[in-house]
């Protein structure tokens, strides 16, 4: 039995929200800061050693719409491009109710408890579990125990409204600071291992 590492990543603002006050695709205080040096180093390291991206639906159609292409194109940055080329040829787990066909090549579409899903994924063999800017996945992991690393992107923005990241009621756990780096703009790249 092997005990593959989850981990997830996330943009948040100053004020921990991964969206503004218009809703889902408000990304205002996130998108400025998503084409830094800092954020792209940090999107490199992220996937490095992941062999499996999770994702919701919403995410999964909205990567589909901008990924691919940078894939192939070569007049974009060498990391978007290998994120771009990781993303096209990792197995993919995409939690949907509505959809009916996988969006990709490499999917398997779930219509499953979350914690059941990662369960049953840690068990199998592969590298690690990349949970990919999906918060409706991360807070069910969160509650559960199950992640066992946060690559986080803190931009320097308050919000001032939109979803938190991290609820009320989310069980109390600690965490060490594995990497951080703060760039040109005041981005902060932050990866924390969970202390078990």
């Amino acid at each position: 039995m092997t005990d593959r590492l989850v981990t997830a990543n996330l943009s948040l603002s100053l004020d921990g929200r991964y969206n503004g006050p218009g809703g889902a695709y408000d990304l205002a205080a996130i998108i400025p800061y998503a084409t830094t040096d800092v954020a792209r180093d940090h999107l490199t390291r992220l996937h490095e050693n992941a062999t499996t991206a999770v994702l919701g639906r919403l995410n999964a159609e909205g990567f589909l719409g901008f990924w691919p292409s940078v894939a192939d194109n070569d007049e974009a940055d060498p990391r978007d491009r290998g994120y771009a080329t990781w993303l096209r040829d990792s197995e993919k787990v995409v939690f949907s109710t509505t959809l009916t066909e996988a969006p990709w090549q490499r999917t398997r579409l779930v219509n499953a408890p979350v914690v059941d899903v990662i369960t049953e994924l840690k068990s199998a063999d592969g590298g690690e579990i990349l949970v990919n800017s999906s918060a409706s996945i991360i807070k069910p992991l969160l509650a559960a125990d199950l992640l066992d690393r946060l690559y986080l992107m803190i931009t320097p923005e308050i919000s001032g409204g939109g979803q938190r990241l991290f609820d009320d009621g989310v069980p109390a756990t600690k965490w060490i600071v594995a990497h951080q780096e703060t760039g040109k703009l005041g981005e902060l790249a932050m990866v924390y291992d969970r202390v078990r």
